[in-house]
């Protein structure tokens, strides 16, 4: 069975125009090659990410069956902190 590395970027906050981030972790799995195709067909027909789409599906999974998942709380900026220009 091949392994399979899902990895959720780092989530971006804004607030008052400066933003903050939240760490992720990486995760590494086996997987079903059958499986692995499906899901990577379920992720693009969300316009999603592997990763992203293993996460809502955890999400979506803990929801349902009443299990909590510990959020970690994103940083709030400095309020003397002047926002950076955008870089797009």
């Amino acid at each position: 069975m091949p392994d399979v590395a899902v990895h959720c970027s780092t989530l971006a906050v804004s607030h008052r125009g400066a933003v903050a981030t939240t760490k992720t972790a990486t995760l590494a799995f086996r997987i079903d090659p059958g499986v692995k195709e499906v899901l990577r067909t379920a992720a693009q027909h969300k316009h999603r990410s592997i990763a992203n789409r293993v996460e809502v599906l955890i999400r979506d999974y803990c929801g349902r069956n009443g299990i909590a998942i510990q959020e970690q709380p994103a940083p709030l900026p400095d309020e003397n902190h002047e926002p950076q220009p955008s870089k797009r």
